[in-house]
C-alpha cells in the first residue's frame, strides 16, 4: 500500500514539474505530457504503469465530460447544432466505415467486425486536447463552439459502435437493424437519464438548505451517479453525463446564487480536472513499452507502418468530411442567409483539430485478452498499438502545428461577435446602469443621509466614467491603445504592491490567514477586470 501510494505521489510531482516545463517551452501540457511519458517509459528501471480502461471509464471520464459539459455554452451549442451533429455522428460513422475497409484491405486476415471495432475506437477527437492547444490563440468563436460541441458527444456514438463492432467479433453475428435500434434506444435513454437525474440534483441545490462546501460535493458526486444509473441499465452513461452536465449548467443562475460557492466549486473543480487531464495523458505516454511488448507476431516496423496508414486515413477522411459537410450544406438557402460564409480557412482549421486522445487508448485497452470460447481475441494488440499511433501522430504532429497554422492563415471571426474585452465593458457599464437606477428610484433620499450609500454611488459613478472612456479606447482601436496600456500597466503595478504588503501582514499577529486570503481573491478578481481573463 505504501509503496503505491508513493509511486502515485512521485507520478503527480512529476506531471506538475513537467507540466511547468511545458508552459515555459509554450508547449500545450497535453502533448508534451504524452511526448514526456514516452522518453520516461524507456529508462532504464523504470516501473511500467499499466493505463487501466475500468478507471479511465469510471474515474476519469464522468467528470471529465461533466465539467466540459458544465463550461459549454448552451447557447453556442444549440446554435450550432447541426454542424456539431454532423461532426459527432455522421463524421463518427464515416471514418468507422472508411478505417474498417481500409483496415481489412490493408492488414491480412483482418475481418471487416473486426475493422468497425478499430474505427470506433480512432473516429473521436478529443475534447481536453483541442481546447488546451488552442488556449491562448485566437481563434473565433464559431471554431471553438464547434470542437467543443463535438468532442461532448462523439464519444457516446463512437463507444455505442465500437461496442456493436465488439459483440460481432465475438459472436460473430451482426444485424445492422438491431444495431441502429440499439443505438437509438442507448442514446435517446441516456439523454433522459442525464435530464432526470438533472432535474433530482436542482431540486436538492434549489430547495435544500445547502452549504457551498455541500453544493461543491454534490457537484463532483453529479457525474458518477448519472453515469452508473445509465450504464446500469445499459445506456449511454457519456450522453447522459453530457445532458445532465447541460442542464445543471443551464440552470446554475438560480440555484448556485453566492459567490462563495461559484468561486468554490470552480477552484475545486479546476483542480481536480487539471491533475486528471495530465494523470491520463502522461499514463498515454508511459503505456507504450507495455503495448509493444504485447505485439507478438507482428514486428514494431509493420505495426509502425499500418499505424501511420489508418492515421492518416482518419485525418484525410475528417478533412473531406468538414469541407465537404460545410460547403454542401450552403446549398441550402436557409442556410446561406443564417449563417456567414467561413470559406476556406474554419474548415481548415476545424479538419485539422481532430486530435485523439485517452478515451481513444482507454477504448482500445478494454477489448477483452481472450473470447468466450477462452480463445485469443483476434489482432488484439496490434489494434492497440494502431490507436496509439493514430493518438501520437494527431496530438503531437497536428497539437504541435495547429497554433502555427492559425496564426499563417490569419482567420478572422465572420459572425460579427465583438471582441471579449469590449464585451466584457459593455457589460459591466450595464450592470452599474442597473444599480445606479435603483439607487436613484428607490433609494434617491437614502443615499443622500446613508453616508455608506453615498460613497457607493460615488463609486459606480466613477465605475461607469471609467468603463466608458475604456470602451471609447477599444472603439477606437490602435489610435488609443497606449491609453489603455498605461492604464493597465498602472493597475497591475498596483496590485502587484498590494500582493507584496499583503506578504507582510501575514506576519501580523492581529490578521488570520482566512482574511489575508480573502483580500488576495479580491485583488485577483479586480485584477481580472483588467486582463479579462476568466475564472474557470
Amino acid at each position: 500500500m505504501q509503496n503505491s501510494l508513493l509511486i502515485i505521489l512521485a507520478l503527480l510531482f512529476v506531471v506538475m514539474m513537467l507540466v511547468l516545463l511545458a508552459q515555459r517551452l509554450k508547449i500545450a501540457y497535453p502533448i508534451f505530457l504524452v511526448v514526456a511519458g514516452l522518453g520516461i517509459s524507456f529508462i532504464p528501471g523504470i516501473p511500467h504503469i499499466g493505463l487501466n480502461p475500468e478507471i479511465i471509464f469510471l474515474i476519469f471520464l464522468p467528470p471529465l465530460l461533466y465539467e466540459a459539459a458544465w463550461y459549454t455554452s448552451w447557447k453556442d451549442f444549440w446554435h450550432w447544432k447541426r454542424p456539431i451533429a454532423l461532426y459527432a455522428f455522421g463524421l463518427v460513422f464515416a471514418t468507422s466505415i472508411i478505417v474498417a475497409y481500409a483496415s481489412v484491405a490493408l492488414i491480412p486476415g483482418f475481418t471487416l467486425a473486426l475493422g468497425f471495432l478499430l474505427g470506433g475506437i480512432v473516429s473521436p477527437p478529443d475534447a481536453v486536447a483541442a481546447s488546451t492547444v488552442l488556449k491562448g490563440v485566437k481563434v473565433p468563436r464559431r471554431v471553438i463552439a464547434i470542437l467543443e460541441g463535438e468532442s461532448l458527444v462523439n464519444d457516446a456514438s463512437s463507444l455505442i459502435v465500437f461496442r456493436f463492432a465488439l459483440a460481432a467479433v465475438i459472436t460473430g453475428a451482426f444485424s445492422l437493424q438491431v444495431a441502429v435500434g440499439n443505438f437509438f434506444l442507448a442514446a435517446g435513454m441516456g439523454l433522459v437519464t442525464g435530464v432526470a437525474i438533472g432535474h433530482v440534483m436542482y431540486v436538492v441545490h434549489r430547495f435544500l438548505p445547502t452549504t457551498a462546501a455541500m453544493d461543491t460535493a454534490l457537484t463532483l458526486m453529479a457525474p458518477y451517479i448519472i453515469y452508473l444509473t445509465a450504464e446500469h441499465f445499459d445506456f449511454s452513461g457519456v450522453i447522459a453525463v453530457v445532458s445532465g452536465g447541460l442542464f445543471i449548467s443551464y440552470r446554475s443562475h438560480e440555484i448556485f446564487t453566492t459567490g462563495e460557492t461559484r468561486l468554490n466549486m470552480m477552484s475545486v473543480w479546476r483542480t481536480l480536472v487539471f491533475i486528471m487531464n495530465a494523470i491520463v495523458f502522461i499514463l498515454i505516454g508511459l503505456e507504450l513499452p507495455t503495448i509493444i511488448n504485447g505485439l507478438g507476431e507482428h514486428s514494431i516496423n509493420e505495426a509502425l507502418g499500418y499505424g501511420l496508414i489508418i492515421s492518416a486515413v482518419t485525418i484525410a477522411v475528417r478533412f473531406a468530411w468538414v469541407f465537404a459537410s460545410t460547403h454542401l450544406a450552403r446549398l441550402n438557402k436557409k442556410i446561406r442567409i443564417n449563417e456567414p460564409n467561413p470559406g476556406w480557412k474554419f474548415p481548415l482549421v476545424v479538419g485539422w483539430a481532430g486530435m485523439r486522445g485517452v478515451v481513444s487508448l482507454a477504448t482500445a485497452l478494454s477489448v477483452p485478452v481472450l473470447m468466450v470460447n477462452n480463445e485469443h481475441f483476434p489482432f488484439r494488440s496490434l489494434i492497440i498499438f494502431i490507436t496509439f499511433v493514430v493518438i501520437f501522430i494527431t496530438l503531437v504532429i497536428q497539437g504541435l502545428t495547429l497554433p502555427l497554422l492559425i496564426k499563417l492563415i490569419d482567420i478572422k471571426d465572420i459572425d460579427g461577435e465583438l471582441p471579449p474585452e469590449q464585451q466584457q465593458a459593455s457589460l459591466k457599464l450595464e450592470l452599474d446602469d442597473v444599480a445606479l437606477k435603483i439607487l436613484d428610484e428607490k433609494y434617491s433620499s437614502e443615499t443622500q443621509s446613508n453616508e455608506l450609500l453615498g460613497i457607493f454611488k460615488d463609486h459606480l459613478l466613477n465605475d461607469v466614467n471609467a468603463t466608458q472612456q475604456r470602451l471609447e479606447c477599444l472603439e477606437f482601436g490602435d489610435t488609443k491603445k497606449h491609453e489603455i496600456d498605461l492604464y493597465n500597466k498602472v493597475l497591475n503595478e498596483i496590485y502587484t504592491q498590494q500582493r507584496k504588503e499583503l506578504s507582510k501582514l501575514r506576519r501580523n499577529k492581529s490578521y488570520s490567514d482566512e482574511e489575508i486570503r480573502r483580500m488576495d481573491m479580491q485583488i485577483d478578481l479586480e485584477e481580472l477586470k483588467i486582463s479579462g481573463g476568466h475564472i474557470h
